[in-house]
C-alpha cells in the first residue's frame, strides 16, 4: 500500500517507508516522466528536419554494416523498408515520439503510452540503432533504446506499485470516468 494511501486511511506507515522518497514518490515520478517527456518531443520535432527522410535508408545501411549473419535478414526487410516507405516511417514515428511526448508531460494514459513507450523504444533499439552493434573491438555502447525501454519499464513498474498519480490528468478523467482506469492504470 503507498504511502499516501497509508495515511487517508490513518494508518501509520510501515517501517522504513517513512522517508522523503516515499513522502514525494508521485511528485518525483511525475517531475522525471515530465523530464522524459521533453526529451521525447525534443526528438520527435527533430523527425521533422529537412534532410532526415532522404538520410534515413543510409542510416538503415549503416547500422547493418557489420551486423552478424544471423540478423542480416532483419537489416534486409528493415533496408527495404526504409527504401520504399522512407517519410511514412520517419514521420509516422515523429508522430508517435510527440504523442508520447504528450502523455509523459501531463500525464495522460499512462499504462498505454508507458507500454507504447518500451515497444517503441525497442524498435528504435533494433533497427536505426541496430541493437547498439555491430559489436567487437572499440565498441563502446548499447544504444540509447535499450535504455529508454527500461526507464519505461520503471514507469511501469512505479505505476503498478503506487497507483493513481494525483499529479497527472489521468487522475481527473478517472474522478469523472472511472473506466478510464483501464487505460491509465496498471493493475496492483
Amino acid at each position: 500500500m503507498a504511502y499516501h494511501t497509508q495515511i487517508a486511511r490513518g494508518k501509520k506507515p510501515l517501517s522504513g517507508f517513512d522517508n522523503w522518497i516515499a513522502r514525494n514518490i508521485y511528485k518525483i515520478s511525475r517531475t522525471l516522466a515530465i523530464i522524459f517527456g521533453i526529451m521525447w518531443g525534443i526528438d520527435g520535432q527533430f523527425k521533422f528536419w529537412p534532410g532526415l527522410v532522404s538520410a534515413f535508408p543510409s542510416m538503415v545501411q549503416s547500422v547493418a554494416a557489420g551486423q552478424p549473419g544471423w540478423l542480416q535478414g532483419w537489416f534486409s526487410f528493415w533496408l527495404s523498408q526504409a527504401n520504399s516507405n522512407s517519410a511514412v516511417l520517419v514521420y509516422v514515428t515523429g508522430v508517435f515520439e510527440l504523442l508520447l511526448a504528450f502523455c509523459l508531460i501531463a500525464g495522460f494514459a499512462r499504462k498505454t503510452a508507458y507500454g507504447g513507450g518500451l515497444i517503441l523504444s525497442l524498435f528504435i533499439w533494433a533497427i536505426p540503432e541496430g541493437f547498439g552493434g555491430p559489436y567487437g573491438p572499440g565498441s563502446t555502447d548499447i544504444g540509447t533504446g535499450i535504455i529508454y525501454a527500461m526507464v519505461f519499464l520503471f514507469l511501469i513498474i512505479l505505476n503498478a506499485s503506487n497507483g493513481t498519480n494525483p499529479y497527472s490528468l489521468d487522475s481527473f478523467i478517472e474522478k469523472k470516468f472511472k473506466w478510464w482506469k483501464v487505460v491509465a492504470e496498471v493493475k496492483r
